[in-house]
């Protein structure tokens, strides 16, 4: 009978092209790779895996094993997450990604929540862009990724995602301390367009995001910085550089010397999901973690729609 660990070796050995990569894959040695897929070629009489210039790849005797194992592995995989269910979770594991902002305010509360109520079940956190990370949750690399849809730019994340809504991130307008319009309650965008601009990189979503939000009133943000950490960005708005636009959960450690007021009237938000892979059976553990991302996300929302929340205030 073959060994379904020697299965899983000679797979993943396939995937990625090398036996190095493999036992990075899977936390073993290389000589273990080695040998487990010189047991599996004896074991079944045929060579299983050729070298050539590009590196190590699946003869057709090791396509078809490689075929089954995919099929078996998936099955054993189902019957583990199965067998947790009825557990009540006692074991397994959940692997997850999430945009930084994210990762920063909503995933520290749901783990901290998942880890209380299910402390067996081995938990990984990944960090990551939407763009990069929703494939991995596609390829079922990722039990599922925290990403968030901006307006005409989120045909890239692909349709075979299944998408939990969690809340819409509103925009604020960062200023520094000592700008003119600190003291207005509410901006509107054409008042700034005379100011020097802090951005994310000009590739990316969100900044084309708010370069088409002021274009639509009426002007070209002229940038001076750019960078894709936002706390970086504020610390640039607090030494005077310039002014940003700055999604809510971003404003979590909102910078001293600088003051946070809302658009009038309010542009389109950054809205954040869940994502989860389309047409699969989720695993219980990620049933239970997107459940409880709605419930962080709406205590998340209530506090943001407090009469004075924290990141709003003048500072």
């Amino acid at each position: 009978m073959l060994s379904v660990q020697r299965l899983r070796v000679l797979r993943e050995v396939a995937r990625r092209g090398s036996f190095s990569a493999a036992a990075d894959a899977l936390a073993y040695t290389q000589s273990a790779i080695s040998q487990a897929i010189a047991t599996l070629e004896a074991e079944t009489g045929a060579t299983l895996l050729v070298r050539d210039r590009r590196g190590v790849r699946p003869t057709a005797a090791g396509e078809v094993l490689v075929t089954h194992a995919d099929g078996l592995l998936a099955g054993l995989d189902a019957a583990e997450s199965d067998l947790a269910a009825v557990l009540g979770l006692h074991g397994g594991r959940l692997r997850m990604a999430s945009f930084p902002t994210a990762g920063a305010t909503l995933m520290p509360r749901a783990i901290a929540a998942f880890r209380a109520a299910h402390p067996a079940v081995q938990l990984s956190l990944a960090e990551g862009e939407p763009d990069a990370i929703a494939p991995r949750v596609r390829d079922g690399e990722l039990d599922l990724a925290l990403l968030f849809e901006l307006p005409g730019f989120d045909e890239a994340l692909g349709a075979e995602l299944e998408r939990t809504p969690l809340l819409e991130d509103d925009l604020y307008v960062v200023l520094p301390g000592g700008h003119p319009l600190a003291g207005e309650p509410q901006l509107r965008l054409e008042q700034l367009r005379d100011d020097a601009w802090v951005q994310t990189s000009a590739t990316s979503p969100y900044a084309r995001h708010v370069v088409r939000l002021c274009n639509a009133a009426g002007f070209e943000p002229a940038v001076s910085f750019e960078s894709d950490d936002f706390a970086t960005v504020q610390g640039l708005v607090a030494a005077g550089v310039g002014v940003a636009l700055v999604p809510r959960l971003a404003l979590a450690g909102a910078r001293d010397g600088t003051v946070v007021r809302a658009l009038s009237p309010p542009g389109p938000a950054r809205r954040v999901v869940v994502a989860t892979e389309r047409g699969a059976a989720i695993a219980p553990p990620a049933t239970t973690m997107v459940r409880i991302l709605v419930g962080v996300a709406r205590a998340e929302h209530a506090d943001g729609r407090s009469p004075a929340p924290r990141w709003a205030r003048p500072r």
